[in-house]
């Protein structure tokens, strides 16, 4: 892809234990200690989901340790 192509590739949005989030193209089997978080679409419609409800970027045992 050339700078100001656009991205038609699908993604999911993939979650792990830690609940940190990240994209993977859809149809591929996906990494170990990954799994779908309910959303998929383009790169930007995926990034944007993440934006929306990766709100604290620490991660969860982190989070527990730390008392919130």
């Amino acid at each position: 892809m050339y700078e100001g192509e656009e991205d038609n590739t699908l993604y999911t949005v993939v979650v792990n234990h830690e609940e940190q989030y990240s994209i993977w193209p859809a149809g591929r089997e996906l990494p170990l200690g990954w799994q779908s978080a309910g959303f998929s679409g383009t790169k930007s419609q995926c990034l944007e989901f993440i934006q929306n409800v990766w709100t604290d970027m620490r991660p969860k045992s982190l989070r527990e340790a730390q008392g919130g």
